[in-house]
């Protein structure tokens, strides 16, 4: 394979032909060229191309989406076919497809099947690894960099070449050279074996305009339908090339879909077609946005086509500055809408001069304040997957060097979730079980609750399920029609979000599902079918039986459903939640809280299913967060719910036992013994007591008077007098204040109580407090009494003696002013308040 030997049109990255393949011999790459210069096409053939006549090298291309490694690797097989006759020396894997052999030189491929390559042969067969776009800072694309720059120092072959349109060269070219610690802030870009390459090819001026009324206006949701609507009005009328809208997400393209096509519906014979691209769309439709058309064409879509998908014909971009983007909230991963980098903003831009001079219109002002860059995914998400991936590979992710440092607080949640999970030891070193669950191309958590199952018709539904939970797009869309809910309740009467969706995988698809009475379709097939696929791989790799085999699932297993769920709660228990008392559409856990999401089919209301409160709990397999109100709420939405009894959370052993209020009974002395979780009473029982139990029942017993009548009042006085007396700094120096429930507790502990029997063997003397010396009690009661009477007014004290700080409370009298500080004892140094009602007052 030779330079000359591919034909194809002149790019600007062409220019840099010779420098790269000369550098490409002893150093590190960094490239930076403008969007569509030849990047992704030119370097990996640059880098398969033989040496001096001898084999041509192999190449890895890691392309951040499985979109752009299908094109890629069509596109530059194409060129080397017409070449050289060949089809195979290219290829492509994503998940579910690969068409990678031995013979293949140049492998494009997404970031998860480099990552599994690594872990499995450390990437040994290729000589050269590209990670394109890397700007856009995957934390997949940053674990892969880390270790093969380690991976680097102990080959001589392997060169690592990153690309991008916007990019920090020099700093990236600092962090690939062997010593990033020797390297000074201020180094050349050609230090130690590291370089950087520009390509600044020809560039077609952009018109940019700004259509907010106020320059420091910032990018904004509110009316963003309207404002693209008005923007692409415009548009319309001074080009005849497609216009491209960049919009944060779905939601807001089908709406500026709808509110852009009132602009033909009045012009008979218009040809400007609108179009969708986002995640959600068929493959099918992805390439009818990629080819070329001969009519003019406006297409809304997310940052999928800011780089990595190349759109031809396009002359105008609008941007509305918004995206959705995770970030770190509270320790959890939230998905929220944030503003665009300046760097991105470039890169949208871009889009709109690649083969004539074009347009772009920003929604925002001029001077609105924008982040240079978009932060790495490293910096904005949990740390589990990464943590895992790095284990397997040989590496602890704290001690991995990264081109920006990880947050201390995520890297420690990580590590305690694996560490739970048993994934790692608490040396971060990866388990039999965490490599065991690391290659299924699934959610750690989902991975650990199939190899957690007792059997395989568990595993087989938890398999099923985590299918139906990983694909991109929503399988399934809650009908709003009351006779399509009614059809779907008799389907599914469990109201369970778990089961629906393994029905939905598993089984013939019912006929109101594909077409309801509201005439919509509540499945979608493609989700669906990818589902079924993703559900037949992992089975197949735990020599489970294919979905065809499965069994059905009506309502007979509910047997198998309840075991599989109480495996699950077991091998998570985090995952149980129960509602809260009084807020039902809320549910804790005791460490999170979730909301109903609207897609759920969790019950709103509460009501009992088979009489057995099952509407109370469920196991939430998946919920999403999002910002809530202020500046650190964050909002968790329950998507996936599986209703479950009460009885479950009692066999899973979930909850911690306490002692009742107030129901003693019988002569036994049993007690009322309630199990909490989360804040709730999940079961109850009459239990004979002993050790801490008995203690606590024993302490409450005499507080109440129902043991040693007339001994709590006086220990109260007792301690309060003691506690007033330590705070004037009469007792010694080593004395403290005292607590009446700790002091009895233990007290029964030193004379040997362990059960109510043992209380025959003591006497109520024995539980006595000696503090105050006798001889000056009496007159210390005096200074310091607990009532007061006052000429029409009676009052009980309260001492706060840690405040010294002394607190009369009304009791009666017709006395509508407060006490005088003259008709008071003298409590020398104490502040002195009165309270009557919800009114308190400084008495001076």
């Amino acid at each position: 394979m030779s330079k000359t030997s591919v034909k194809s049109i002149s790019l600007p990255i062409d220019k840099l032909y010779q420098e790269f393949k000369l550098a490409i011999k002893d150093k590190h790459l960094v490239v930076e060229s403008d969007t569509g210069s030849g990047k992704s096409t030119r370097l990996p053939l640059w880098c398969a191309e033989a040496v001096e006549g001898g084999k041509g090298k192999r190449v890895l291309v890691v392309e951040p989406r499985r979109v752009a490694c299908l094109a890629l690797a069509g596109f530059v097989g194409s060129l080397l076919q017409d070449a050289e006759g060949s089809a195979h020396k290219v290829g492509y894997a994503i998940r579910f497809d690969s068409t990678i052999t031995d013979k293949t030189q140049i492998a494009f491929v997404t970031p998860g099947i480099a990552l599994r390559w690594l872990q499995q042969d450390g990437l040994a067969n290729f000589d050269t690894v590209i990670i394109d776009e890397f700007h856009e800072r995957r934390w997949d694309t940053d674990l892969l960099l880390a270790i093969l720059k380690l991976k680097a120092l102990d080959s001589q072959h392997l060169r690592l070449i990153l690309t991008s349109a916007t990019i920090d060269g020099e700093r990236l070219t600092r962090y690939l050279s062997n010593d990033l610690t020797s390297v000074p802030a201020n180094a050349s870009s050609g230090s130690n074996n590291s370089h950087r390459l520009v390509a600044e090819g020809k560039r077609f001026h952009v018109e940019l305009r700004f259509q907010a009324r106020e320059s420091h206006h910032l990018p904004d949701i509110r009316g963003v339908e309207q404002a693209v609507k008005t923007a692409v009005a415009s548009l319309l009328n001074e080009t005849t090339g497609d216009i491209l809208v960049f919009l944060p997400g779905k939601r807001e393209i089908q709406n500026s879909l709808q509110a852009c096509g009132s602009l033909f519906r009045e012009a008979e014979g218009s040809r400007v077609e609108l179009l969708a691209l986002h995640g959600g769309i068929s493959p099918h439709e992805q390439q009818k946005v990629l080819q070329p058309s001969d009519h003019q064409r406006v297409i809304f879509a997310t940052n999928v086509a800011e780089t990595s998908l190349t759109i031809p014909g396009v002359t105008a971009v609008v941007d509305s500055g918004l995206e959705r983007r995770t970030h770190q909230r509270n320790g959890r991963t939230v998905l929220s809408l944030a503003r665009i980098s300046k760097a991105s903003c470039a890169q949208r831009m871009g889009r709109a001069g690649r083969t004539q001079d074009g347009i772009c219109i920003r929604l925002w002002g001029k001077s609105a304040p924008m982040e240079a860059m978009t932060p790495p995914e490293l910096q904005r998400e949990e740390l589990v997957e990464p943590m895992l991936a790095a284990a397997c590979c040989g590496y602890r992710l704290s001690e991995l060097s990264f081109v920006d440092s990880l947050p201390e607080k995520s890297l420690s949640i990580a590590q305690q979730k694996l560490t739970a999970m048993g994934a790692i030891d608490a040396h971060g070193i990866v388990t039999a079980h965490g490599m065991k669950i690391s290659p299924l191309p699934i959610d750690t958590q989902f991975a650990h609750l199939i190899s957690a199952m007792p059997d395989d018709k568990c595993r087989g539904l938890m398999v099923d399920l985590a299918a139906a939970l990983t694909v991109p797009k929503s399988l399934f869309k809650l009908p709003e029609d009351e006779f399509d809910l009614k059809q779907l309740n008799e389907w599914e009467p469990l109201s369970c979000d778990a089961f629906t969706l393994v029905k939905l995988v598993r089984e013939p698809i019912a006929e109101f599902l594909k077409a309801g009475g509201s005439g919509r379709t509540y499945i979608d097939m493609g989700a669906r079918k990818e589902a079924r696929m993703l559900a037949e791989q992992i089975r197949a790799a735990l020599g489970l039986e294919s979905i065809k085999q499965a069994s059905s699932l009506g309502v007979s297993n509910h047997e198998l459903r309840t075991r599989w769920l109480l495996a699950v709660i077991k091998a998570s228990p985090e995952l149980a939640f129960i509602r809260r008392e009084k807020r039902i559409s809320a549910l804790g856990n005791g460490f999170s809280e979730v909301q109903i999401g609207r897609d759920s089919r969790f019950c709103t209301e509460l009501k009992s299913l088979n009489g057995n409160n099952s509407a109370l709990a469920a196991v939430v397999f998946d919920q999403h967060s999002i910002a809530g109100k202020g500046s650190k709420q964050t909002l968790n939405l329950a998507s996936c719910m599986a209703p479950i009894s009460l009885n479950l959370l009692m066999d899973a052993k979930l909850g911690q036992e306490r002692l009742a209020d107030n129901k003693e009974q019988g002569q036994r002395h049993k007690v009322m013994v309630e199990t909490v979780y989360a804040g709730r009473v999940i079961a109850s029982r009459l239990k004979e007591v002993e050790g801490d139990q008995a203690i606590e029942a024993i302490v409450r017993s005499i507080k109440l008077g129902r043991q040693f009548k007339g001994l709590a009042k006086q220990l109260e006085n007792d301690i309060a007098a003691w506690n007033i007396w330590v705070a004037l700094g009469k007792a010694d120096k080593e004395a403290d204040l005292l607590e009446f429930d700790d002091y009895l507790h233990h007290q029964l502990i030193d004379l040997g109580v362990e059960s109510y029997d043992d209380l025959q063997l003591i006497e109520a003397e024995d539980l006595l407090f000696d503090g105050i010396p006798e001889w000056e009690r009496e007159e210390f009661d005096q200074l310091f009494p607990h009532k007061l009477v006052l000429p029409d007014l009676q009052l009980d004290v309260e001492y706060q003696a840690k405040r010294k700080l002394v607190i009369l409370c009304y009791t009666k009298g017709g006395r509508k002013a407060g006490p005088k500080r003259w008709e008071l004892p003298r409590w020398q140094g104490w502040k002195v308040r009165y309270k009557k009602s919800s009114k308190v007052i400084d008495i001076q």
